[in-house]
C-alpha cells in the first residue's frame, strides 16, 4: 500500500501483513487524534480500535479493549499520561505504550520508559517514524525517536 510518507508498508514490514495491531490513542488534542487516525487508516494492518480525550479515559478504554500498543499524550490533565501508563500496565501488563509528546528532553522519554512504557515519539517525529515504532514496540522491541536517541 503506497502512502503519502513515501513508503511502501509491504516493502518495510513484509512480515507483519498478515498480523493486525490494535491500537489505542489517547490525547487532550483532538488534532492529534485526527492526524492519527487517518495516518493509521492508510494501513490495512492496523486497526484503530479506540480514541480517549483523556488519561482517566485510556485507563478505562485499555481496560475494556485490550489494545496491542497505546499511543499516548503525555501531558494530559487531571490524570497525565505518566500515571495513566502506570495504572494501565498494572491491569494489562501485555500491553505495549509509545509516549507522545511535543517534549523533546530526554528525561520524558526515561520517565515513561521506567514506568513500562516500550516506546516515545515526538509530535513533531515523521510520520513513517511513528508507524515505525508502532511496529517496532509491538514486537516487544523498544523504540526511542531519532530526534532523541543519542541520548540513550
Amino acid at each position: 500500500m503506497e502512502v503519502n510518507c513515501g513508503f511502501k508498508v509491504s516493502d518495510l514490514y513484509a512480515d507483519l501483513m498478515d498480523k493486525a495491531i490494535t491500537i489505542l490513542i489517547a490525547d487532550d488534542n483532538k488534532y492529534i487524534r485526527e492526524t492519527i487516525r487517518f495516518l493509521l487508516s492508510r494501513f490495512d494492518n492496523l486497526k484503530l480500535i479506540g480514541e480517549a480525550e483523556s488519561g482517566e479515559e485510556a485507563i478505562s478504554l485499555a481496560r475494556q479493549l485490550s489494545p496491542d500498543v497505546i499511543l499516548i499524550d503525555i501531558n494530559m490533565a487531571p490524570i497525565n499520561g505518566f500515571e495513566a501508563t502506570r495504572k494501565i500496565l498494572k491491569q494489562n501488563p501485555s500491553t505495549k505504550i509509545i509516549g507522545l509528546s511535543v517534549h523533546k528532553q530526554p528525561s520524558y522519554a526515561k520517565n515513561i520508559l521506567q514506568l513500562g512504557a516500550k516506546g516515545y515519539v515526538t509530535k513533531s517525529s515523521p510520520h513513517k517514524e511513528i508507524i515505525h515504532a508502532i511496529i517496532q514496540v509491538s514486537e516487544g522491541k523498544e523504540y526511542i525517536c531519532a530526534e532523541l536517541i543519542e541520548h540513550f
